[in-house]
């Protein structure tokens, strides 16, 4: 036990930009395998050029979310943005667009796997079977996380890194073999093939090939240092994702060109279904089966890509169930949805309800009509919806607490008025924008499904707050902290500890530490504040603060270790640590903050424990437990 347990730590503290970008891949990276067929259904020969218009539209959001998630380090995104820059309805409508891209991610993600196993037996390409695995899919990843078993982090890393060369070897093959610039030419005939209609619609949903956008920042609590890995691994995706979608559809728009059916109409057999003899439902194996390659390279090329596919796939309807847990907790969190959705289960200290109504049943009802076209329509709604707020949040914040210190500000910006206006929001937000209102326009079916999804959750919302929380519509309500589990008995799922090197952090530590060894499901959270003097700018060279602090910060995972407890661990900057802490511990939804203090005699207009603590008692709304020294006082 100990040893898994020096295992997992490690993991943990690996959260730097090589990680976080390939957890992030490996949900971004995953969408090539139904994002290619859905859009080329609509965009035929121009699918490259739809692709490289969407990366250059996700290039925009992965700065803002880059800033935005370095200026509030917390689970939730764009919904966290909007309540820091408007209010609690702007907030839950981002939320309750995020659940829908949740939702969508999770039922297409799922409905895909079977379609790569079908290389091992054919029916799973079609209906009913493919919507019998995806249920089966989902049911089994619900079944998972209820019971509460841990990712293996270094196999999703290994994953995400052979998922990518996988597609630059494919790539590379495609080029030498089927690359053919005069074919990708022919196949497009402006107005006609694809009509102009059809390329508009193209475009929100080849933003279905940036499914995980959130990722980072849902992994931003767990980061060490969010200033410097979070825009270094958004840089990272950005790139590859977009070298990927630039070339691949390439590679298959010469592999399967476009073509004149009996009818009339356009078509490609990339987004054509199984039984007319398409690979909508498997594109990337149309792909392999259409390079020129024969005999057992390609049957064993086949089975690798197969096998990959739906794994890579399976651990994305994963991340999709964990997102949709997360962004209900923290919904319930604050007050948006009932409470009972926060609950924990008694035996598995997690949320259940919440992973069987929004991330098992919901998805399962999505998969039922077998429609790959409208699972991808929908999750583009939600999308750009939700990325159409974090933009105009991010706008906001930049006018609104343009006097306040940042870490991180992305670029390019534009200085009018003493405001740094940010020039990848404006046109982000614009894209974004455009985009949802075309899906809105152009697809009836989506247009009342997702007005109806909107209208659904606005309304209970509503109802919510008024009857049952008493509170406005606007106000920022959290729920209490506690969460009891059994009579007298009380369960930790975040405590917050600051850390330093000093006597009274060990006792800090040790408190901690017991309370969090009787409940597997606590994690504690290890945060070092480095105080930066007001004459020196936040992002300041200070190597010997931050070594320090790395040091400060291993040795107390070091003694965690000995409880085998969770712990994740943050360096942070600030004019002055108590504030720092409070507002940490808050965007955690810590339970507790457990905080190591010298005892010392009582002396007339002094602090009694020391600056930091006194502000940490008088201003935090979270409990606050003290760990004194031995001395008397």
């Amino acid at each position: 036990m100990p040893r898994r347990r020096r295992q997992q730590q490690g993991l943990e503290r690996v959260l730097g930009t090589p990680a976080l970008f390939s957890t992030a891949y490996g949900n971004v990276g995953s969408s090539i395998y139904y994002a290619l067929g859905v859009t080329a259904v609509f965009a035929l020969g121009l699918t490259p050029i739809v692709f490289v218009i969407a990366g250059l539209i996700f290039a925009a959001t992965a700065a803002t979310y880059a800033e935005g998630t370095v200026r509030y380090p917390e689970a939730g995104g764009s919904s966290s943005f909007a309540r820091h820059a408007f209010n609690e309805l702007f907030s839950f409508g981002a939320a309750w667009a995020q659940m829908l891209v949740y939702i969508a991610t999770v039922a297409i993600s799922a409905f895909f796997v079977p379609h790569y196993l079908a290389v091992f037996w054919e029916p799973l390409r079609e209906n009913p079977w493919d919507i019998v695995g995806g249920a089966i899919v989902i049911v089994i990843l619900v079944g998972i996380n209820i019971v509460g078993v841990r990712e293996a982090a270094s196999l999703n890393i290994v994953l995400a890194v052979v998922d990518f060369a996988t597609q630059l070897l494919l790539v590379a093959i495609g080029f030498v073999l089927v690359f053919s610039p005069s074919t990708l030419i022919e196949n497009v005939e402006l107005g006609v093939a694809p009509t102009w209609s059809q390329f508009f619609v193209a475009i929100p949903i080849a933003m279905l090939a940036y499914t995980g956008v959130e990722t980072v920042s849902n992994l931003a609590e767990e980061v060490r240092d969010p200033a410097r890995n979070v825009p270094q691994a958004y840089k990272l995706v950005a790139a590859a994702t977009f070298a990927i979608y630039l070339t691949l559809p390439m590679i298959a728009l010469s592999a399967l060109p476009v073509f004149r059916e009996g009818d009339g109409d356009y078509a490609t057999r990339l987004g054509l279904p199984p039984d007319k003899g398409g690979f909508a439902n498997d594109p990337v194996l149309g792909v392999v089966q259409n390079l020129g390659l024969e005999g057992q390279t390609l049957d064993a090329l086949e089975i690798y890509v197969g096998v990959l596919a739906a794994t890579i796939l399976f651990i994305a309807t994963n991340a999709g169930v964990i997102g949709a847990s997360r962004i209900t907790y923290a919904m319930a969190g604050y007050r948006q949805l009932p409470s009972v959705f926060r609950k924990v289960h008694r035996r598995f200290k997690t949320p259940w309800l919440a992973l069987v109504i929004f991330a098992g049943l919901l998805p399962v009802l999505a998969i039922l009509p077998g429609e790959t076209n409208f699972l991808g329509t929908m999750y583009s709604f939600g999308a750009t919806l939700s990325f159409t707020t974090a933009h105009i949040a991010l706008v906001v914040i930049r006018y609104r607490r343009r006097e306040e210190e940042v870490l991180f500000l992305a670029k390019p910006n534009i200085r009018w008025r003493g405001v740094d206006w940010p020039l990848f929001a404006l046109l982000g937000g614009i894209g974004t924008l455009i985009a949802w209102v075309v899906i809105v326009l152009q697809d009836a079916q989506t247009r009342w499904a997702g007005f109806g999804w909107l209208l659904l959750g606005f309304v209970a919302y509503a109802v919510y707050r008024r009857w049952f929380v008493r509170a406005s519509l606007t106000e920022t309500v959290r729920a209490p902290a506690l969460v009891l589990i059994a009579p007298l008995e009380v369960a930790f799922r975040t405590i917050v500890v600051p850390v330093r090197r000093t006597p009274e952090t060990e006792e800090a530590l040790f408190a901690a530490a017991r309370l969090a060894a009787a409940n597997r499901r606590t994690r504690i959270a290890l945060v070092n504040v480095i105080e930066v003097p007001l004459d020196r700018p936040l992002d300041a060279d200070m190597h010997d603060a931050e070594l320090e602090a790395e040091r400060a910060l291993d040795a107390a995972e070091a003694l965690m270790e000995t409880y085998e407890v969770r712990t994740v661990t943050r360096v942070t900057r600030a004019r002055a640590a108590g504030p720092a802490l409070v507002e940490d511990a808050l965007a955690r939804h810590a339970e507790l903050i457990v905080v190591g203090a010298p005892r010392t005699r009582i002396r007339r207009g002094k602090p009694i424990f020391g600056r930091t603590v006194d502000y940490v008692l008088k201003h935090s709304p979270i409990r606050v437990l003290v760990a004194a020294g031995r001395r008397a006082a």
